[in-house]
């Protein structure tokens, strides 16, 4: 019997090939154990994170062990979350991420220790919280996208058709609303007999000329039963008792403002001192930079009257010298009150521009002692009385008569005082509206610009337009009914107002919870921020 030899011939160069081949073999068996270790680290650092958020709430007696464990959990969060990105980068992860920055936000509360300690102590733990259950949230839907291998197009599908429905949502309600406030036709014609008593009661401090014209423009008013009354709140200049008492002859009455207190906002406690004052049946409170026609707050009343209402809140008209003015920051503020459908989550529309409240309507609702550090407090009024159906918004027009001369610098000063409080003073709040504005506002316009080369499908493409031409007009409507922007400006600003409005959010979160917010020379972080007064700048 013959025995057969098979001969396996290696040359030299066939050796590299193998390793090669070898080395290729090791890495993908090596990638799943690699990639396993890593997310188990990644995790790791998340869970050893909020430990440590847990050590900064329970500890109280010890501020150096809870400011050290602060920055060590910012370490740990801002680890964890870019080496989860880095490792998985999707929108999930993105997302998670993002929230991670809020956390680490929240942990610098801490170490800076601004605010009281009974406040600081439940401020940050209703904020980490909120902010890990956020982000277990984004876990479990990326756990879930992974599980049911939902491709891209079909997410991209339900995303865009979510935002179509919301645009098609807030175009229905601006034309709803626009309708509703605007100013009505001349109703009966009340006798001076029949008007009630009304007083104007105007807060000033370090002002010059506004506050001249204003005065100016009450007094020619043909209003039979009206009181003026403006109080200088403690103003660091002559000039604004000055003009006050220079109208004393045309009956003004000049009252000295206090010192504020730290648990009250100054103008708040301005405007309860001028209602301890007053003695009119109803009272018009207005900035120093409103203007009236002869018979606007005759119309105004027989607005009420007619509508039979305890509150009226006015949105004032631009002067003419101001149409066209591109002014970003006013225009989202105006679209947050006027686009929304408020009404049906109990939240009307208001302006601290002017408003009139019926005196026992304002006492029945807890008076200005209910808002001592509310940054909008007639947004309290308007609410409770919104129950009765005792409110009412009106867009003044040419047909009002009221007029708001506030330059576009004061406009962004108002805005950077009110957004962070009209959220609440929350991070997680921040971080939510962050979202949702990015989701619904601004990703309609990048998906239609990019959707010409991202993969997102047709179908997801052609809602993405659809929602950017109802977002479009439904700011073009804002545009043209309160003379914000320019008509063009109106055609292409809505992502960029949107934009606008997400930084100046930011920055106003950052003035609050870090440096100082001032209004007529006043850090209102004191009595809004339970911010400890005697703390170095």
């Amino acid at each position: 019997m013959q025995k057969a030899y098979i001969t396996v011939g290696l040359n030299k160069s066939s050796i590299p090939q193998a390793l090669r081949l070898c080395n290729y073999l090791v890495i993908l068996i090596s990638f799943p154990v690699l990639y396993s270790v890593l997310m188990t680290i990644m995790l790791t650092l998340f869970a050893g994170a909020v430990v440590l958020e847990l050590v900064t709430y329970a500890v109280r007696s010890l501020p150096r062990i809870r400011k050290a464990a602060a920055a060590l959990s910012v370490v740990g969060i801002g680890l964890a979350a870019g080496g989860l990105f880095v490792t998985r980068s999707n929108v999930f992860t993105g997302l998670i991420a993002l929230l991670s920055l809020y956390r680490m936000f929240n942990m610098v509360r801490i170490v800076q220790e601004r605010m009281h300690e009974r406040y600081l102590r439940h401020a940050i733990v209703r904020t980490g919280f909120s902010l890990v259950v956020m982000q277990a949230i984004f876990f479990a839907c990326w756990a879930a996208w992974q599980t049911w291998h939902t491709t891209g197009v079909t997410t991209w599908l339900i995303v865009t058709a979510a935002e179509a429905a919301i645009a098609t949502v807030f175009l229905m309600s601006v034309i709803r609303t626009l309708r509703r406030t605007a100013w009505p036709a001349t109703g009966t014609a009340y006798s001076d007999k029949e008007l009630p008593t009304v007083t104007v009661a105007i807060p000033a401090r370090n002002e010059t000329e506004d506050l001249q014209h204003c005065l100016e423009s009450v007094l020619a008013n043909d209003y039979p039963k009206l009181e003026v009354l403006v109080l200088d709140d403690c103003s660091q200049t002559k000039r604004t008792p000055q003009i006050i008492k220079a109208f004393a002859h045309d009956g003004v009455r000049f009252i000295q403002g206090e010192i504020p207190s730290d648990t009250w906002l100054p103008k708040n406690q301005a405007y309860d001192r001028l209602v301890s004052q007053a003695s009119g049946e109803y009272i018009l409170f207005c900035g120093v930079d409103m203007l009236f026609r002869p018979d606007s707050i005759r119309q105004a009343i027989t607005v009420m009257l007619d509508r039979q209402k305890q509150m009226l809140c006015i949105f004032p008209a631009r002067p003419k010298e101001m149409y066209g003015r591109l002014s970003l920051i006013q225009a989202m503020r105006y679209w947050w009150e006027l686009v929304p459908p408020r009404r049906s989550f109990n939240r009307p529309p208001v302006l601290s521009s002017c408003w009139i409240i019926n005196r026992n309507a304002l006492r029945k609702a807890g008076g200005f002692k209910a808002v001592a550090r509310a940054i909008v407090p007639e947004a309290h009024f308007a609410r409770v009385l919104t129950a009765s159906d005792g409110y009412s918004f009106v867009r003044s027009g040419k047909s009002g008569g009221f007029t708001s001369t506030k330059p576009i610098q004061e406009q962004r000063n108002t805005a950077i005082r009110m957004r962070y409080p009209q959220l609440h003073k929350r991070p997680e709040q921040v971080a939510l509206f962050t979202l949702l504005e990015g989701l619904f506002l601004i990703l309609p316009a990048v998906l239609t610009i990019g959707g010409f080369w991202m993969p997102i499908g047709p179908a997801a493409h052609i809602l993405a337009a659809v929602t950017l031409v109802l977002l479009v007009a439904c700011y073009l409507c804002l545009v043209l009914s309160t003379h914000v922007n320019t008509w063009w400006f109106g055609l292409i600003g809505q992502p960029f107002a949107a934009m606008s409005d997400v930084i100046l959010l930011h920055y106003s979160m950052w003035k609050y919870e870090f440096s100082t917010v001032e209004w007529k020379g006043r850090n209102v972080c004191i009595p809004v921020m339970h911010v400890v007064s005697h703390l170095p700048e």
